[in-house]
């Protein structure tokens, strides 16, 4: 089973408008799995109140916050992708 499709039951916080793990242990728990699953180093970024799940694939900079209990790529500074 993908890690995409698991349920996020760690607490989050909302930060201009974007869903964060409210804890970085949680994000670094996550960011873990993610990193494993897809090959790269992911790591959490602290983003204003809240955490996100940072790597790089295919050289592009890609950000993961949650949407409905499901991890989403976000866009750090604007809206959702």
């Amino acid at each position: 089973m993908t890690v995409f499709i698991k349920p996020v039951f760690d607490g989050t916080v909302v930060f201009e408008g974007k869903e964060l793990f409210k804890g970085q242990g949680a994000a670094r728990q996550w960011a873990q799995q993610v990193g494993s699953e897809l090959g790269v180093p992911v790591e959490p970024r602290k983003i204003g109140t809240g955490w996100a799940l940072v790597g790089t694939i295919d050289g592009v900079e890609t950000v993961w916050g949650i949407y409905g209990q499901r991890l989403k790529r976000i866009s750090p500074s604007s809206g959702d992708d």
